[in-house]
């Protein structure tokens, strides 16, 4: 089963963000752009990471509907399960963003292995990790230029 044209449609925008912060963290012409066109909080570091925080949290919204799915006790496992990513972002992003880039990346990586355990438990849809697995490759990339050379 292919990927839905709009989630798929939804998801690649969802990128843009983090794209952008990047963008604009290695582009002085796009930084002035962005800064003159949508202030401070949309340009650098703090786009990416700032949306990048929500959208993980967001997603442990996902896997509790997912869990919504799971029969009798494995409901239980799956709800505790999918608190998890919003809790990283609350516990541990921060402290400047080469840190809080670092954390979230990993937030990231771990979402995906819970991504794929609900997966393979039949409560995503049989495209979600074609889904999942791009888009991460693009949130973990973008992230670790402002973790590990622009930071």
């Amino acid at each position: 089963m292919p990927i839905p044209r709009s989630a798929l449609i939804l998801g690649v925008a969802g990128l843009i963000p983090f794209v952008w912060g990047v963008a604009t963290e290695l582009s002085p012409a796009a930084f002035d752009f962005g800064l003159r066109a949508f202030g401070p909080r949309f340009v650098g570091p703090y786009v990416g990471l700032a949306y990048g925080t929500i959208i993980l949290a967001f997603m442990s919204g996902v896997l509790w509907g997912f869990a919504t799915r799971a029969p009798g006790p494995a409901a239980a496992v799956g709800y505790a399960l999918s608190v998890i990513p919003a809790l990283w972002a609350f516990l541990f992003v921060g402290n400047g963003p080469v840190s809080a880039a670092i954390w979230l990346g990993f937030g990231y990586l771990l979402l995906l292995g819970l991504d794929y355990m609900f997966w393979r438990w039949g409560l995503a849809p049989e495209w979600w990790m074609r889904l999942r697995a791009g888009l991460t490759a693009v949130v973990v990339v973008c992230l670790s230029v402002t973790a590990f050379w622009v930071g």
